[in-house]
């Protein structure tokens, strides 16, 4: 008898520890961070975290005269939000926010994000409301001079918010078509 208890203990106990869906990015819910923005899109509409409840995010910082990273990211992106479906990929919205507010116009940040996918968002704001933001989501950048122009150093971390606008998820650049299908699918129907 001592052991059909002890058996029902470890079993309760074991169950307990499955805290929630399992990712295949790194979960970082309850983090202290990516809270809140206060920007701009590309059609000039002020926008914060609060306008996009009830979708899940996919937020990625760069800009768009970046060379390698910024392009590869967004098509990875977009290649995923087409393996989701459409009925899925209707409860996501992505993010772009630029780094680089000073050459990315309205214009091009519209034409240089809709060209990876159509449903696509870039945000922008002046360089104190850029620099906030990226403080709020930890993300480093910094301008360098680069011949007669420069260029922007930056991080390259996506992250997921939840449809309740909770920061969840932060997905490697070279994860992001192989896990981020899963993880949008995964929160998706936690969140439904």
């Amino acid at each position: 008898m001592l052991r059909f208890w002890s058996i029902i203990i470890c079993s309760l106990a074991l169950a307990a520890c499955d805290s929630g869906p399992k990712f295949k990015s790194t979960d970082i819910s309850g983090v202290d961070y990516g809270r809140s923005f206060e920007l701009t899109d590309f059609n000039g509409r002020a926008r914060r975290l609060e306008d996009f409840r009830g979708k899940a995010l996919v937020i990625f910082f760069g800009f768009t005269q970046c060379p390698d990273v910024c392009p590869t990211t967004l098509a990875d992106i977009a290649e995923a939000l087409k393996k989701l479906g459409p009925e899925d990929a209707k409860r996501v919205q992505v993010l772009f926010v630029t780094v680089d507010p000073e050459r990315d116009t309205p214009e091009l940040l519209k034409k240089y994000v809709t060209a990876f996918d159509p449903n696509f968002l870039a945000l922008y704001g002046d360089a104190a409301a850029t620099q906030r933001t990226a403080k709020e989501f930890k993300i480093y950048y910094e301008k360098r001079k680069q011949g007669d122009s420069y260029t922007v150093d930056h991080s390259a971390q996506t992250y997921v918010i939840d449809p309740q606008g909770r920061l969840r998820l932060f997905v490697r650049q070279d994860r992001i078509a192989s896990d981020l299908p899963d993880d949008l699918r995964t929160l998706l129907k936690e969140s439904a």
